[in-house]
């Protein structure tokens, strides 16, 4: 079985711990996320598994923006 690569998403707002457990509570559960690592320094969430549009969209519902690459 090949392992998905994780899909970075920068989110420049995020700040503290807060900041990355509302983002991993809502990006988790989501069908077919198998990883979620939230990178505070280089202000990154990867995720492992999952649709795109979902991931974002969650992001987007804990309040959080995606900036574009």
């Amino acid at each position: 079985m090949s392992e998905l690569a994780a899909r970075p998403y920068n989110v420049p707002d995020m700040s503290c711990q807060h900041c990355i457990d509302a983002i991993t509570t809502v990006v988790a559960p989501l069908a077919g996320v198998e990883r979620v690592d939230v990178d505070l320094d280089t202000k990154i969430v990867s995720v492992v598994g999952g649709d795109d549009a979902d991931i974002k969209a969650a992001i987007d519902s804990a309040g959080f923006d995606i900036a574009e690459a």
